[in-house]
């Protein structure tokens, strides 16, 4: 197996500070702390995973592979009750033969409308409860968990020539990136040959992402939107195989691409394929270029949908594309996967939940200035009866209620790492502190505390229970130029290697080390030329007051929150205006304790520059769609008119917004 240049630490060593915390607090008050609760006919006692009659796929699975990491990282022992009776009914229930899972049924039970019941047997989601046991083991070094992976994974070698993946659905041929990771893990513990033997099946049998990452693009095009549930499963068919790419529109499931995205490189470990990563890579850029909006994720409104910023972005999809570049930034050490990481955390998902935690988008866009069951911009426009964008904890389709919890724990748990030569590695940055062993056995607390993505700084106090030589890795991410690092007030020379600054020094107690990264305001350009700006990680967003209206239709959606605009949000950009920003744009650091920011009032950092009031710009069925009747092109006379100082903010603070912004130019 292929060494990895950055190791994981036990869950439970890495806490997070200020604002983070925060943010985990209200997860644990709201749907993630409550979910059993609030959702009692899927996750609670009926459950499959505990012995139930009623729901045994994947959504309990998925809602103990975020409490369990938020539990033992916030040391909250409400939560770790809650998620032990799943694993004990797991470890204690497995099956001689080594199946783990709920029981199959004797016979069909009658269908109940929100319940998946089965297929019990389906691998797929079996994967996830994988990922928790992994966990579990991680925190708590429980013997059972070994012995029960392994047995388990006996039983799948002997099983999938005859049950292949994908025999009872697609989902684990797309998804068995999961299944090999755990694999490797154990293997990397045991050392048991017949590990190897497994995850070559397993590789053979999932879906061939790396060789769609690389097909040459194609005309071909499918004639049904959702071909994805009707291509041939395992043996593959060669000439389907042949015509996919990432490029398609319609194209392939959005979440299952997320999760694809640390398939090939998870394989490496093994087949060390020096084309593994750029298949990624190339995936990412294909990723960006056709599907791509400003906050690092995709239009994916089910399958992928284009760049045009009102397409949905699925919140599974961002819960799952941040785990698997988490993965693949341990397993490559390549930091473009943590610059993507931080673009995503920090924009993307802190808009799709509610400040408490208690209600979720299913979609989310760039571009959205009403939330209503009126909007229609995706392909599933049937079954989910309009309540894609709207906020709710059932509106769109449940998947994300009991997936989104993953996210915020594990991007903590990912904040530091150690390396192989027994040193430290911060790679991404937030409030924080960690405590582990270096050296010769030294241990290590570090406090990290920083305004970052929002401020430069980022401060590092070291506490050591003796001095100790060993390696301090930093990231520096790409967008950074000329940065910075001292130690203890005085400027320490250094040089980036991929984009890592290795300080490789004796450390004493009471060290402190300074990072600081310039963040300079840019343009990138998007959907049919549209524009937006970005400082640091941070992409900005129009500053769009709202109303929230409860609405409760009486069906299987539950009561759900419209959101409609009470300011203007029709502007475009002046083209000549954008060509100096630092003139024309005044940055604004507002007074900020470190507290929860990720709402208009709370934002740390405001942009004032001025707009173009575009009054022909209206909303189609709630929509912000760029029509053809906005001028490209306007008088000086007609600047004077239009224009109005508006504000931009972090959009990950928004819930209405504009992002990607018309161009005009001024003849």
């Amino acid at each position: 197996m292929a060494a990895t240049p950055y190791l994981e630490l036990p869950l439970g060593s890495i806490k997070a500070n200020g604002w983070l915390e925060d943010q985990l607090r209200r997860m644990a008050d709201g749907l993630t702390g409550h979910l059993d609760e609030i959702y009692p006919e899927v996750v609670g006692p009926r459950n499959g995973w505990l012995g139930g009659d009623g729901d045994g796929w994947e959504r309990g699975p998925y809602w103990i592979d975020g409490l369990l990491p938020l539990a033992y990282i916030l040391d909250d022992e409400r939560l770790k009750q809650k998620a032990r009776p799943w694993i004990e009914w797991t470890l204690a229930n497995q099956a001689e033969s080594g199946y783990l899972g709920p029981s199959p049924f004797e016979t069909e039970p009658e269908p109940e409308r929100g319940i998946q019941k089965g297929p019990r047997e389906d691998w797929w989601p079996k994967m996830v409860m994988l990922k928790v046991l992994q966990q579990y083991y991680q925190a708590t070094g429980d013997e059972r968990v070994i012995t029960a992976l392994t047995k388990y994974f006996q039983y799948q070698l002997k099983m999938l020539p005859e049950k292949p993946l994908d025999h009872l659905s697609l989902w684990a041929n797309r998804r068995a990136g999961d299944n090999l990771m755990v694999v490797y893990w154990l293997y990397n513990i045991t050392g048991d040959a017949f590990l190897l033997e497994l995850g070559d099946l397993i590789q053979e049998q999932t879906f061939p992402w790396q060789k769609i990452y690389t097909n040459a693009e194609n005309p071909f095009q499918f004639d049904d939107t959702w071909f994805y549930n009707k291509l041939k499963r395992y043996p593959f068919d060669s000439t389907e195989m042949a015509v996919l790419t990432i490029s398609k529109i319609p194209g392939l499931h959005t979440v299952n691409v997320a999760q694809g995205l640390k398939q090939p490189l998870v394989y490496y470990q093994k087949s060390k394929d020096s084309q593994a990563l750029p298949a990624v890579k190339k995936a990412l850029g294909d990723l960006k270029q056709y599907h791509g909006q400003p906050t690092g994720m995709y239009g994916g409104d089910e399958p992928l949908h284009g760049n045009n910023p009102v397409q949905g972005i699925e919140l599974c999809s961002i819960a799952e594309e941040m785990f698997s570049l988490e993965t693949n930034l341990k397993i490559t050490g390549d930091m473009e996967f943590a610059d993507l990481l931080e673009r995503i955390t920090y924009n993307a998902l802190p808009t799709q939940a509610s400040d408490d935690y208690r209600t979720r988008q299913y979609f989310q866009a760039a571009n959205q200035v009403e939330l209503t069951d009126q909007l229609e911009t995706s392909f599933e426009k049937t079954n989910h009866e309009g309540t894609d964008f709207v906020f709710g904890v059932l509106s769109g389709y449940p998947c994300c209620t009991t997936n989104m919890h993953q996210s915020w724990p594990k991007f903590v748990q990912n904040l530091f790492y150690a390396t192989p030569d027994r040193g430290v590695a911060a790679l991404l940055y937030a409030p924080s502190t960690v405590q582990m062993t270096v050296a010769d056995g030294v241990t290590l607390k570090i406090v990290e505390t920083t305004g970052f993505p929002f401020r430069e700084r980022v401060d590092f106090a070291l506490e050591l229970t003796k001095e100790a030589e060993f390696p301090f890795h930093l990231r520096i991410p790409a967008w950074a130029k000329d940065p910075k690092i001292t130690l203890n007030g005085q400027a320490v020379d250094f040089v980036a290697t991929n984009q890592v600054a290795v300080l490789n020094r004796t450390w004493k107690n009471g060290d402190k080390v300074t990072l600081t990264l310039p963040m300079e305001l840019k343009t990138s350009t998007w959907y049919k030329g549209m524009v937006s700006i970005e400082r640091g990680p941070l992409v900005f967003s129009l500053k769009v007051e709202s109303e929230e209206r409860q609405k409760d239709r009486k069906d299987r959606f539950r009561a759900f929150w419209e959101v409609f605009p009470k300011s203007d949000w029709n502007y475009a950009l002046e083209e000549s205006f954008l060509r100096n920003l630092s003139e024309n744009v005044a940055l604004i650091e507002r007074e900020w304790n470190g507290d929860y920011p990720w709402n208009l009032e709370n934002a740390p950092i405001e942009l004032r520059l001025n707009g173009v009031h575009l009054p022909e710009w209206r909303t189609v069925k709630s929509a912000p769609e760029l029509s053809e009747n906005i001028p490209q092109v306007i008088s000086p006379a007609e600047l004077e008119r239009r224009k109005r100082e508006i504000t931009l903010v972090p959009y990950g603070c928004t819930t209405l917004r504009i992002t990607e912004f018309p161009v005009v130019r001024v003849e």
